[in-house]
């Protein structure tokens, strides 16, 4: 395969990854108002007033942390590709 076709299939595939996450539903767990209630069948008694589970603020300190490391393996991958592009010239 030619060098210079790794930068197109590269651009490729991230292209079809980013098209491909366009269609994953999205977890938000709310009840709007005048919303469509979907019903769950669960056995005991149902709440009447049809309203989801009250969870709490939420705790954003696994996602900074996850994205803060997975940003700095990123920066690794690209300092290391300059690395290796400097010697091989």
């Amino acid at each position: 395969m030619s060098a210079a076709r790794r930068p197109l299939l590269t651009a490729t595939a991230a292209g079809t990854l980013l098209c491909a996450l366009w269609f994953v539903p999205s977890a938000n767990a709310t009840d709007e108002q005048g919303g469509v209630r979907i019903g769950v069948t669960q056995e005991g008694p149902a709440p009447d007033d049809g309203r989801l589970a009250e969870t709490g603020s939420r705790d954003t300190t696994p996602y900074l942390l996850g994205g803060t490391g997975f940003l700095g393996v990123g920066a690794g991958f690209v300092a290391l590709a300059m690395h290796r592009r400097g010697r091989a010239s």
